[in-house]
């Protein structure tokens, strides 16, 4: 069925009530609105649940809308799993007696619906049976959802959404945490920073040392570079470094003994020795 279809077959079921049937939705989502007056409430939810056309054998959903001065719109949506369209069907109660009868019979799934508009709207549901907080605690006074509810939070507190320090009177906003051991921006050189430099986010521990700097060996002018050797020849080690390597293939010689000059005869201690 058409949404058009399921306005005019509604209302036509409901003959002696004065009720009104509209399209809601757009292109791809349109279904039938119809509006009846608070003591048709009921006997409508029922005509779109038993009759064969319509079928709406799907409770979906069931809540309020504050209007105001106009009082209070009672807004349930049924569906139809066979033939796959939707109604929205809605009332209108006054503000200072908002009351209409209660649809848990018909749809049990209703229950928690009528407790939470019941709780957050202060709409009562005659015949519901059990209207207790589902929500909020017991003590809570006043319904959250209607337009004229203050926020008792926003009243004894500044907002605190800030995110920059300043932003609001409770000053709040986000402070930067590092891992533990891990030094602020401005501590990273050879200078250790003072406690309590490094800004936000530093807390009671204050400035870390800075780790020391690595010392590098100067490199050596172009001047007193060494020079390279020639191709072919095997580098020695300098004096300092230990007595030369000898060559491959030579028989290494030992220490030799220093050959007395012509005419100096050795002495009697000398030649003990």
């Amino acid at each position: 069925m058409t949404p058009e279809e399921v306005g005019q077959r509604l209302v036509a079921l409901l003959a002696s009530v004065d009720a009104t049937a509209s399209v809601s939705g757009g292109q791809g989502y349109a279904r039938a609105t119809v509006d009846v007056p608070p003591a048709s409430w009921r006997d409508a939810v029922r005509a779109a649940r038993d009759d064969a056309e319509l079928a709406f054998d799907f409770f979906d959903w069931l809540s309020a809308v504050d209007e105001l001065a106009d009082g209070f719109d009672v807004v349930v949506h049924l569906w139809s799993t066979g033939g796959r369209h939707g109604l929205l069907l809605r009332t209108r109660l006054p503000r200072e007696a908002a009351t209409v009868a209660s649809v848990v019979d018909l749809y049990p799934g209703a229950a928690w619906h009528e407790r939470e508009t019941y709780e957050m709207f202060g709409i009562s549901f005659d015949g519901h049976g059990e209207l207790k907080p589902l929500l909020l605690p017991p003590e809570f006074e006043g319904h959250p959802l209607r337009k004229e509810f203050v926020l008792a939070s926003r009243v004894a507190k500044p907002w605190p959404g800030a995110k920059e320090p300043g932003e609001s009177e409770a000053g709040g906003g986000r402070r930067p945490i590092r891992p533990p051991g891990v030094p602020a921006p401005g501590e990273w050189g050879t200078t250790p920073t003072p406690a309590g430099a490094a800004g936000a986010g530093e807390g009671p521990r204050g400035g870390t040392p800075a780790r020391p700097a690595r010392e590098r060996p100067a490199r050596p002018a172009p001047g007193d570079r060494s020079a390279r050797p020639a191709p072919g020849e095997r580098p020695t080690r300098a004096a300092a470094d230990g007595p030369a390597r000898p060559v491959p293939g030579e028989r290494p010689t030992g220490p030799t003994r220093a050959e007395p000059a012509a005419g100096d005869e050795p002495t009697a201690e000398e030649g003990k020795a």
